[in-house]
């Protein structure tokens, strides 16, 4: 059989060139493909990270707020308005002050009496722009115009003035501006005081202030835990019958407002009279003060702003009241106002040390409630405050009040 290597090396040849310029074309398809893919849609998405990776590759954080949103926010926050009751007090906690950029109207308000001690320990933030209305009434154009990269926002349940996410959402679509919101809390309960732990720590991821919020966290703990153990092994045939009168509540009030879960009480193992009432503030009947008949009765003296000596007076000069066994033994005593645009948690701690000295002075020995406070505050809010503070109020004070 007879064999053309010519023809077949022909053959071969054209072959070899057809298979590369397949090849080739084949790489060409892939790389304009991947390019319309990339032009199409995000790195992230091409590579199928999830919405917190892509937030961390452009520079940002997404994380979950204190009402189940999900927030996006720049990795870097230095500029924050602070809108709701509480808010900005929490963040002066955190020692962030300085990242303010606006205020709501009543931290620009001016007054002979100053209810909150973090204003008291930076009166700079009454010149701040305005931001809107307190009670977190906010003003969306104004906010706008000062332009914060946050909005950090307290909310509440079941409250005249309860703001829930949906106000959240709104005032974010409105500004443009992302908001993280978070429940106040307290300290009556696990349940509330789980809530103010979390809201300190997502207000601290935000202005890059954790491990500020864990040492107050801790602060806190530990205060709560030493003033418990003080007392809690008293037996219950020698726990004090307690009252507490006067206590502020969106304003001044009388003898007959008081706290059922007033929370000095139950960290010293007294008895309060008014507990179980099953709401967080109260105004009873005096009858119903004459039938417990507390043997100590202590004053939140930001009642003095009713004027006529509010609850103080009323002791005085009611009739009804003179036979009351805290008002014959002499065991009226004065306590540091603590609600004023919600809770101000460094004085309801520096009350507890007082109530405790009064009632259990053997357990207290080592405590002057002065001085306990002044550390307490200069914690809070860098500042020993306890005179200022108790001299708006007529030095009445962690001090018997003459009946």
């Amino acid at each position: 059989m007879k064999f053309d290597c010519g023809n077949n090396l022909y053959k071969i040849i054209f072959i070899g060139v057809l298979i590369a310029a397949l090849v080739v074309a084949s790489g060409c398809a892939d790389k304009s493909a991947s390019d319309k893919n990339q032009e199409g849609s995000s790195p992230s998405e091409a590579s199928g990270a999830s919405g917190a990776d892509k937030a961390a590759e452009s520079g940002e954080l997404t994380f979950t707020d204190g009402f189940g949103r999900e927030v996006t926010i720049p990795e870097s926050v230095e500029q924050v308005v602070c809108s709701g009751a509480g808010c900005l007090r929490y963040l002066v906690y955190l020692q962030a002050q300085d990242y303010v950029v606006g205020v709501d109207s009543i931290e620009k308000e001016k007054s002979e009496v100053e209810g909150r001690p973090y204003v008291l320990a930076n009166p700079q933030l009454k010149d701040y722009p305005l931001i809107g209305e307190f009670r977190g009434k906010d003003d969306p154009e104004k906010i706008i115009a000062i332009n914060p990269q946050v909005i950090l926002k307290t909310g509440a349940s079941g409250q005249p003035t309860a703001t829930n996410s949906a106000d959240a959402e709104a005032l974010q679509n409105k500004t443009g501006i992302p908001v993280v919101m978070f429940p106040y809390g307290s300290l009556k309960n696990e349940e509330q005081k789980a809530q103010m732990y979390s809201s300190l720590r997502i207000m601290g991821k935000v202005v890059d202030k954790q491990e500020r919020a864990e040492e107050i966290i801790n602060y806190i703990n530990a205060t709560m835990k030493d003033l418990e153990n003080r007392t809690a092994d008293i037996p219950e045939s020698e726990r004090k019958t307690v009252y507490v009168g006067g206590v502020s509540s969106a304003g001044a009030h009388g003898i007959i407002s008081t706290e059922p879960a007033y929370a000095p009480f139950l960290w010293v193992n007294a008895k309060n009279v008014a507990a179980g009432m099953g709401t967080d503030h109260a105004d009873i009947a005096k009858e119903a003060l004459i039938d417990w008949d507390p043997e100590y009765i202590f004053i939140d003296v930001g009642t003095l702003q009713l004027g006529n000596e509010g609850a103080v007076g009323e002791l005085k000069n009611d009739t009804s009241l003179a036979g009351l066994s805290a008002v014959k033994n002499k065991k009226v005593y004065g306590v540091i106002p603590y609600n004023y645009y919600s809770t101000n948690y460094e004085s309801v701690l520096a009350n507890a040390y007082f109530i405790g000295k009064v009632l259990y002075p053997d357990r207290f020995k080592d405590i002057d409630p002065e001085a306990k406070a002044d550390e307490i505050y200069t914690f809070f809010l860098g500042k020993p405050l306890y005179s200022e503070i108790n001299g708006q109020y007529g030095n009445l004070g962690f001090k018997a009040i003459p009946i």
